[in-house]
């Protein structure tokens, strides 16, 4: 991984700062997406201090050198930095292919880590995107992801990330094979991706990345009938309060989108 510089987070606002016992006083808010439960140790804690404020690379870094305990924050570190600022696609693929190696670690270690099995789903998710998402339900990636977002909600059913993800699995999966196939050989469906959608909002209301990849799925599912809904969501989504680095990440998102 450190073959080439990671960028820097070009966004940096104090706001997204929270030094002593800020962290702990605002964590519920900062993890409401992902329901990650306050760590203990001290050197995890500043794991997730320098992922919120966009140090990605140093987040990382620190995460693995705190030991398993650390490997969710070094986890989502890099599979944010490799979604929205790694441009070599490449090295892409290769940071979710370590992250999905280590989340498979995590899970032989601490079975009932929720973030073991989303993170994994987020990885292999995206880098199914990244080798064409028909290639990757050809080679068994698309039971793999399912599996491991049911095991993760089975663990944290509150996990809005998690519902974002599965709704959006559902929409792909249709978007790609058609309803049918979609249903009989993958059990995804139109409806499922909505519920799971529609749930994630519920449980995380000012989500941006929840509106942006509902807009999405709409987009993909229904066409020109849902396009009044995708944009009304695009700007729910540009318009949301970013409380740390990746929140800002999918607003600035939604606002190029929209442009």
């Amino acid at each position: 991984m450190a073959k080439a510089a990671w960028k820097k987070f070009p966004h940096a606002d104090k706001t997204f700062v929270y030094p002593d016992g800020a962290l702990k006083k605002n964590w519920e808010r900062l993890h409401r997406g992902d329901c990650e439960p306050f760590p203990a140790d001290a050197a995890v804690q500043e794991a997730w201090r320098l992922y919120h404020q966009g140090e990605f690379h140093k987040a990382c870094e620190a995460g693995l050198a705190a030991g398993v305990d650390g490997y969710n924050a070094a986890n989502k570190a890099a599979m944010i930095y490799a979604t929205f600022l790694e441009d070599d696609d490449q090295r892409k693929l290769e940071l979710f292919q370590s992250i999905s190696a280590r989340c498979e670690e995590l899970q032989r270690m601490q079975p009932k880590n929720a973030n073991a099995w989303y993170f994994q789903a987020y990885a292999l998710g995206r880098y199914s995107q990244g080798i064409s998402v028909l290639n990757a339900l050809a080679h068994g990636l698309g039971g793999r992801i399912k599996a491991a977002l049911d095991a993760a909600l089975k663990l944290e059913p509150k996990h809005a990330e998690a519902h974002i993800a599965l709704g959006a699995y559902h929409a792909e999966v249709v978007h790609k094979v058609g309803a049918l196939v979609g249903k009989l050989t993958y059990g995804a469906s139109k409806d499922l991706a909505v519920k799971h959608f529609d749930l994630a909002l519920k449980l995380a209301p000012d989500s941006a990345i929840a509106c942006i990849e509902y807009a999405n799925a709409l987009v993909i599912l229904f066409g020109d009938s849902k396009m009044d809904q995708a944009v009304k969501l695009y700007e729910t989504a540009a318009a949301a309060t970013p409380v740390e680095a990746m929140e800002r990440l999918d607003v600035e998102l939604a606002k190029s989108e929209l442009e």
